[in-house]
């Protein structure tokens, strides 16, 4: 799970709902399912919109053509979804996320261990 900590709001971006909900759903883990509906009821959800889509297709494109992919060419990319809604946020933001490595192309990211709340 990633969240984005931009100065003291900690939000959490709908394409990591997505994802993690996903994984959740998967296993069949009711716990953990109402665990993250609670999550999003305590901190700020950040809904996917048509200029992050946008923003996320042109950071899609750029990576490919310096040859710094961050997922297959067949895949959608969650990375550049989720870069593109923290830079939506158009102030200084960390990731906080297991997947620095991608992440930080676009947007400052640091292990979620490491970004205190």
């Amino acid at each position: 799970m990633s969240l984005l900590a931009a100065g003291r709001r900690v939000v959490l971006p709908e394409i990591t709902d997505y994802e993690t909900r996903r994984a959740i759903l998967r296993r069949g883990s009711q716990v953990a399912l109402t665990n993250l509906d609670l999550l999003i009821q305590k901190i700020e959800y950040l809904p996917l919109n048509t200029p992050m889509m946008r923003h996320a297709a042109a950071l899609w494109a750029h990576v490919r053509s310096v040859g710094l992919p961050t997922a297959s060419p067949d895949a959608l990319d969650g990375d550049v979804i989720l870069a593109a809604q923290a830079l939506s946020l158009g102030a200084p933001v960390v990731v906080a996320t297991d997947n620095v490595g991608h992440l930080s192309r676009f947007v400052p990211a640091a292990s979620w261990r490491a970004v205190a709340p």
